[in-house]
């Protein structure tokens, strides 16, 4: 392996210290080169597209996985996992899984990332409204949560599984206690809760996380957002953009989703998965992620999501690819 890769641990200590894109640039060869050695399938992958750390220079350059390929490989470097987080997915379908290496690299990231959008994490309650999550386990979602309830302190933090009546008892205490709140909500409860339970409170955040898949009409995230802020008209509603593959998260607050300094969208060609537009400009198409806190797995993803990138690298999720299990990943066989 290239001698000059630094020490992982500094790579880590390099990550969380991103503050501009020049740096942002040059750890993510470095992390590139790292994992073409490490990664043997991202590493053939690669090779068989013709690239390697020899010919990639710049950020442009660097291939992204399809996110498919965490439903049927491996995806790690040389090093046996902390922790494996398992995907959602309805009857029949295949569910991805990430191995995670080491996981203070894990908590760091989603620790620094929800204090940079929402501040320090003790001055709130945290509730998780995440049902289904909770029910099947292995689920990086309810890990970051679970972390985030205990180190809230709150003695009314904790997680709430099918109990809606006692959720809106508890929310109207902590009103009456003046105390902020923080929500983490799949979406299908979240709308269930809102029907039964509308709740008006200016210190309640409600940060909902997706999920509708075989739980009804499938809504877009405005037909989701509108319909809570109905039912909790003095609230605030977000959003978070996450995944079992990535390790970091964006946080939409006024509509658009933002990510931390060390996660960055890219947006390539719906009918050419090889093939990025230009950054710094309006674009739509498909969604690469470039998450560098995936150290240890892959952090070059090209995801299955269609969106909208704006030149402030504010984004939006407007759907889904069809036929997202054939696109791009025929270039691989294992």
């Amino acid at each position: 392996m290239d001698s000059e890769i630094p020490k992982m641990y500094e790579l880590e200590e390099m990550v969380f210290a991103i503050n501009n894109e020049k740096s942002f640039e040059t750890i993510a060869l470095e992390i590139y080169r790292y994992q073409f050695h490490a990664n043997s399938i991202y590493g053939r992958y690669n090779t068989i597209l013709g690239k390697n750390p020899g010919v990639v220079n710049k950020l442009s350059e660097i291939p992204f996985l399809p996110i498919s390929f965490f439903k049927t490989q491996r995806i790690f470097t040389d090093t046996e996992p902390e922790l494996i987080f398992e995907s959602s997915g309805t009857t029949g379908m295949n569910n991805s899984f990430h191995y995670v290496k080491n996981k203070m690299v894990y908590e760091r990231s989603f620790k620094q990332c929800f204090e940079l959008f929402y501040g320090s994490i003790d001055q709130y309650c945290i509730l998780g409204l995440l049902p289904s999550y909770l029910e099947r386990g292995n689920s990086s979602l309810v890990y970051m949560v679970n972390s985030l309830i205990q180190q809230s302190k709150h003695p009314k933090s904790g997680f709430y599984l099918h109990e809606m009546e006692n959720l809106h008892l508890n929310l109207e205490g902590l009103k009456n206690d003046k105390q902020k709140i923080i929500l983490f909500g799949v979406t299908y409860a979240l709308l269930d809760f809102a029907k039964h339970f509308p709740f008006e409170y200016n210190d309640l955040i409600i940060i909902e996380t997706g999920g509708m898949k075989g739980r009804g009409k499938e809504l877009t995230r405005q037909e989701v957002k509108d319909q809570l802020q109905m039912a909790f008209s003095r609230s605030m509603i977000n959003s978070e953009y996450g995944m079992t593959e990535l390790l970091s998260q964006g946080y939409s607050i006024n509509g658009y989703y933002k990510t931390p300094p060390w996660m960055k969208i890219l947006i390539r060609d719906e009918t050419d998965p090889l093939s990025l537009k230009p950054d710094g400009q309006i674009a739509t198409g498909a969604i690469n992620v470039i998450d560098l806190a995936n150290i240890y797995s892959c952090s070059f993803i090209a995801t299955e999501d269609i969106g909208k990138l704006y030149e402030n690298g504010s984004f939006e999720v407007l759907g889904r690819l069809d036929n997202t299990d054939i696109r791009g990943c025929s270039l691989l066989t294992v």
